[in-house]
C-alpha cells in the first residue's frame, strides 16, 4: 500500500521545521518552503516527478535569493558592548600612567579603569586628558590628548 503523496510532503515541511526550530541556523527552512509548494502541488493532480521537480527548484531558489536578505536582517548591525562604547572617548587619568612600573588608572563615567599607554615609554601624568584607543582584557590602551594653546 502506498502513502498518498500530499501526506509525505507534509510530513517532510513537519520534520524539516522542527529541525530549523531546533537549530536556528537558517538551514531547513528553505527547503520546508519547497516541501510545502510540493504539497500544494499534489492538490493539483501534480505527478511525482513534477513535485520533485517543485520542491528542488522552490528549495533552491529560497536559499539564493532570500537567505542573504533575511541573515542580513536577522544578524543585523552588532550593537556595541558597553566596553567597546568607550573606544574613542575621552577619560581623566587618576593616577600616573608609567608602563614599565605597571601603573595607572582612569576614570570614565563614574568608573575607574586601569590603563596603559599606547607607548611604553611614555608616561603620563594624574589629571591630564586622555583618548581610549583599545581594550586589551580589562585595560584601556588610551594616548594622551595635548592641549594646543
Amino acid at each position: 500500500m502506498l502513502m498518498d503523496p500530499a501526506i509525505l510532503w507534509l510530513g517532510l515541511v513537519i520534520v524539516l521545521l522542527a529541525v530549523e526550530i531546533a537549530t536556528v541556523n537558517l538551514t531547513t527552512i528553505w527547503f520546508a518552503g519547497g516541501a510545502i509548494v510540493a504539497f500544494i502541488s499534489t492538490f493539483y493532480g501534480a505527478n511525482a516527478a513534477a513535485q520533485r521537480m517543485l520542491f528542488v527548484g522552490i528549495s533552491l531558489l529560497l536559499l539564493v535569493v532570500t537567505r542573504p536578505i533575511v541573515v542580513r536582517y536577522v544578524k543585523g548591525a552588532k550593537p556595541k558592548t558597553n566596553a567597546d562604547s568607550l573606544i574613542g572617548r575621552m577619560a581623566i587619568v587618576t593616577k600616573e600612567i608609567d608602563n614599565l612600573n605597571q601603573s595607572g588608572e582612569v576614570m570614565i563615567a563614574d568608573i575607574s579603569w586601569t590603563a596603559r599607554s599606547r607607548e611604553d615609554n611614555c608616561k603620563i601624568a594624574a589629571g591630564s586628558k586622555v583618548k581610549i584607543c583599545a581594550i586589551e582584557g580589562v585595560k584601556l590602551i588610551v594616548e594622551e590628548i595635548k592641549e594646543e594653546g
